[in-house]
């Protein structure tokens, strides 16, 4: 399911994506995620979520509001990439070096019919970036440009190639 492209949403605010949604977010902050795709959990719609106060899985990383994108649509603004490490909810334990544009804009409609037009930088970019990337059947193993970057964090951290954030050494 993980590799199949997500389905457009027709009804954003009806009683399915509502508990969707909840479920969603029941499950990110479970797992102390900074997002979720729906098809991380077995639903091939087109809805994300993302966002936190503070997460100890990134304790460096800025607060993101929380948000629902349903049917999103991401525009990247300028050519400048950063190169980060990543994880995924759905690869628990595991870490990859991922280039990806600093500057985007996204547009969509939340869970309660309102549109969303936003421009994100950074790991908020990031962050939205990743999980958008779930609803084309995309994971960020394949956005890898050295395999030699990507592992299990301990092996990762014993060979010296990934010092992580205290709080992040081990996932739930």
């Amino acid at each position: 399911m993980l590799q199949q492209r997500s389905v457009e949403v027709g009804d954003p605010v009806s009683s399915e994506i509502q508990q969707l949604v909840d479920d969603m977010f029941d499950t990110m902050r479970h797992y102390e995620g900074a997002g979720l795709a729906a098809p991380q959990i077995g639903v091939l719609k087109r809805v994300v979520i993302f966002g936190f106060e503070h997460n100890s899985r990134y304790p460096a990383a800025p607060a993101i509001p929380e948000t629902v994108l349903i049917n999103p649509v991401i525009e990247i603004l300028g050519t400048e990439e950063e190169q980060d490490w990543e994880g995924c909810l759905s690869l628990p334990g595991m870490r990859g070096m991922v280039s990806r544009p600093l500057h985007i804009r996204y547009t969509a409609h939340n869970h309660y019919g309102e549109q969303i037009d936003h421009e994100a930088k950074g790991f908020h970019a990031r962050v939205v970036l990743h999980e958008c990337d779930h609803l084309d059947g995309i994971l960020y193993i394949q956005k890898l440009t050295d395999i030699r970057e990507f592992g299990f964090i301990p092996e990762l951290q014993y060979s010296e190639r990934y010092t992580p954030p205290l709080c992040d050494s081990s996932e739930k």
